[in-house]
This record gives C-alpha cells, structure tokens and sequence, in this order.
C-alpha cells in the first residue's frame, strides 16, 4: 500500500500526476465544491458533539451534547426534539470532557441496549450501558450498568468514541491521557489502555471479573508483556472520531496532532500508529532519524497552513450525493475546512476541498441510510447540497457503462434481517458462481452457478443455508468467482 503526505501546496502537482494516470479527471469532477445547508433549525443544540443513528428502521436521529444530554427526534426540518437520555448530573464538561458519544447495540431494535461514553468525577472516562424504557424516545435512566472505565492523568485526549464494528464488537478510542508531547509516556507502552483503540465484547462476561469479554482474535491475546488484551490498535495521540466503512468494513480514523500536523490513519489490526516517534510522516522524537521500522504510517497528513484540529469523518455510502460515493470525508475544527479524498492501494490519494463551513466540526454523523451530516459545536448542523445535475447514488451505479471487468457491490441493507440484495456486473457473457460462507470458510449457500449474460444482476439471499434453515446472526461473505477470478465483500445479519 503506497500511502503519501498532501499539503497544500501540493496539490496541483498530485492532481497533475493523477491526470497523467487517467484517473484525475474524474475525481476532481467528483470533488467539486459544495454549499452546505443547515438542518433541524427550529431546534436549539447546545454544543453538539455528534450525531447518530439507531439502526432500528425508525429513521430517527440523536444529538449527542457535551453537557450530558442526548436529544431525539424525527429525521425532518420541522421536527422538534426532546430529551432521550439525561446524564448533566454525573458528567464532568471540564477542558475536554463531557458527554461524548453514542452507540446503538447492532440488535438494539429488539434488545434496547445502547452505550455511552463520558467524563466522569475528576479524571474518568467510562462506558455505560443503559435500557430504553417502555417509550421509545426515553431511556431508563436507572439501568446504567458500568461497562469499562479508566482514570487519565489529565482533562484532555480523552479519545472519546465508542462504535460497533461490523463484526459486532464494540471499539473505544482513547488518547495518550493528556499533556502535551506524550508527556506521560503512554504512546508506546501497550500496558495501559491509553494512546489506543480498544475492541470488547459487550456481549459476554469474562471470568476474570470484567464487564465484558475480550474478543480471542484481539492482537496481544496470551501474550507475555503484559500488554492490554483490549487493545486492537495503539500509538494514537488523541484518535478523535473514527468510522467503519458501510462497503468494506475498513476502519478509518482522525488522529489529532501535537504542534505541526493532522493526520487521517486507516486502522488495520494490531498496527502501531507512531506516536510520539511520529507526528503524521515526520519524525518526532527524536526530531530526525526516529526509528520508523514496524510503524503504521498515515494515509494523508496536513500541516498548519490547512488546519489546527483534525476530525475524522466516515466514507461516504449515502443514497443522494453519487458524485462522493466512496470517498473519504472529513474535516477540521479549527479552520472549519471539509477534505475528501478517493482511497485506492497503490494509488496516492487525491485531497480536494469540498466545502468550508466556518464553523468548528465537532463531528460528522450518519443518518440510517448513510446519509452525512456536519456538526458544528456551536450548535448548527448542516448537510452537504447536492451539485447541479448531481446524479442519486443508486442511479449512477446503474446508469454506468459495463466494467472491462466483473465487479461485485456491497450487498443493500447492510446489516440485514432477514434477507439481503447482492449485485453485482459481468462485461460478458460469462460463468458464473455467486457463494455465501461463514468466517471459518465454511459454504453456506450457492445462490449462483452458471452462464450469465453481459450486464448487471441481483440475488436476494433469504439468509438461509443449504437445506432451508435460517442462519445465526453475525458476519458472513459471499464470494463472485468469474473466470477464475474472485471478489469478495462482508456482510452482517443481525436478529
């Protein structure tokens, strides 16, 4: 995977040397630039830190505030919201605390568990799972059960996330603990839970008294350093706000900077990601020299001249905006400028700016059909305005020319329950077998098998195996063989 730094200033060269490859040309198409448009404007948010889903077919949408509340309402203009969950009585806003996210358990339509994470007494950053009650737009307030937490040695890089992964695990991102230049020197001990993404499993207890369960995959599992079996990934400075791929599962992340550059990581299983030996592709301590071997380095960085504040964002999958399906979308908090970038291995990626809010991005959110917004913490939120003549997603996957090659889509829903579309294009007429298996590579379902003709098709697999019985929940692939050629995709179904 080539991964490269794109300033400014260069720019025009990248775009000059993506031009020569054929690509440029249709990417700075894409990117162009965008107005943005404020929604839910008969509402008043109060610091808004992010915005969510529940993933439970109500189309809903929840504000997380950093003063401990969390608000819910309709997803249109006019909706007024009210308060879904009221936590300002335990949570400490001091520097960089508060209320900070949201997570919605994958079967949370029929279990009603969902988790927060919060700034607790004086330095405690905690997951709690809660219940919603017998309404649906209110918590149990009394159900709080106390998941994980950890005392920091400062008020700030607090990391602040808790997500599902499409694997159903749930990530925490914390930061270094504080300070400034690593003081604490949390960045590369792995001991501590600090300067890291963790994964748990809220789902099962462990034996050793934990609230939760540490997944058996987890990178450092049975390992002799005492190092946090938690742990999926570390040498995060302060990871604020990462987001998984509808499409891929891939999991991408904002790391904020110390004094020189912002950097965007895609996160890969047990990956050191260089803090503080590395601040974006330079060294950092030592200031030359530093000892790169067996670090992660970024996709992208950007230095001061672009921004001061980096806040990851999500890969856009939503139905409306087809010019930026695919692309990487985030912003920055201080200079309020919005980037997008197509990522392809092998390929340096293009950074375009799409968009300046002069506002301070909090967070991006995602409504349930995947749709992006933009949170400004001084209490806006905005979408982004389709371009003139700017084609719906759906439509413009289908309106494409045949590929000189096969290509298979991301199955729509995903998650799903109880069946699924799969499609997918051969360029002629062709054999074809379409497969589903489990994660031990075990064949659950031949839903294709034999000649097709040119063009695009669609399968709907009911989610049952072979012999007609429904499959457990969790997370399956289904596999495109044309010409000895296979292409592979996830996908989820939840209960």
């Amino acid at each position: 995977m080539v991964r490269a730094t794109v300033h400014g200033a260069l720019q025009a060269a990248v775009a000059l040397a993506a031009a020569a490859s054929g690509v440029a040309s249709v990417n700075a198409q894409a990117l162009e630039q965008r107005e943005l448009r404020q929604v839910f404007s008969d509402n008043s948010f109060s610091q808004p830190l992010f915005l969510t889903h529940a993933g439970d077919g109500s189309n809903r949408v929840f504000i997380v505030e950093k003063g401990g509340r969390i608000k819910v309402m309709p997803n249109r203009n006019e909706a007024v919201a009210s308060v879904f969950l009221d936590l300002s009585a335990v949570v400490n806003t001091i520097s960089e605390g508060g209320l900070l996210w949201l997570a919605f358990h994958p079967e949370y339509a029929t279990n009603g568990r969902l988790y927060v994470y919060y700034t607790h007494g004086s330095l405690i950053s905690r997951v709690s799972e809660f219940r919603v009650s017998d309404d649906p737009n209110v918590v149990d307030a009394d159900s709080e059960r106390v998941v994980w937490e950890v005392e920091r040695p400062a008020p700030n890089h607090n990391g602040g996330q808790v997500s599902f992964g499409p694997d159903g695990m749930l990530y925490i991102g914390l930061g270094d603990g504080g300070g400034a230049n690593d003081r604490f020197g949390h960045g590369q001990l792995p001991t501590t839970w600090l300067a890291a993404i963790l994964r748990i499993d809220v789902d099962e207890g462990d034996t050793g008294g934990l609230a939760y369960g540490i997944p058996p995959d987890n990178p450092f599992v049975g390992n002799d350093d005492d190092w946090r079996e938690e742990i999926w990934a570390y040498g995060l400075r302060n990871p604020w706000r990462f987001s998984f791929d509808r499409a891929n599962g891939d999991l991408w992340a904002g790391d904020v900077g110390q004094n020189r550059l912002e950097e965007i990581d895609l996160i890969e299983r047990g990956g050191n990601y260089g803090w503080n030996i590395m601040e974006g592709f330079s060294c950092f301590s030592p200031a030359t020299n530093c000892q790169q071997e067996g670090l992660e380095l970024p996709v992208i960085d950007y230095g001061r001249a672009e921004g001061v504040s980096v806040t990851g964002g999500y890969v856009y999958r939503g139905p409306t905006l087809g010019a930026l399906y695919g692309t990487y979308v985030y912003g920055d908090f201080g200079s309020g400028r919005i980037w997008a970038f197509r990522h392809v291995d092998d390929e340096v990626p293009m950074l375009i700016e799409i968009a300046n809010c002069s506002c301070r991005i909090a967070s991006f959110g995602e409504d349930e059909a995947g749709e992006v917004y933009i949170v400004d913490f001084s209490g806006p939120i905005y979408v982004f305005e389709p371009l003139r003549g700017e084609i719906p997603t759906s439509i413009e996957m289908e309106d494409q020319p045949l590929p000189t090659e096969a290509e298979l889509r991301q199955n729509f829903p995903n998650p799903f329950n109880p069946s699924t579309t799969i499609s997918f294009t051969v360029p002629d007429s062709r054999q074809v077998e379409l497969e589903v298996f489990d994660l031990l590579g075990r064949r659950i379902q031949l839903l294709v098998d034999g000649s097709l003709a040119a063009g695009s098709h669609s399968v709907i697999w009911d989610g049952s195996d072979q012999v007609g019985r429904r499959v457990a929940s969790g997370m399956y692939l289904y596999r495109l063989r044309v010409k000895g050629v296979e292409y592979t995709h996830k996908m989820m179904r939840v209960d």
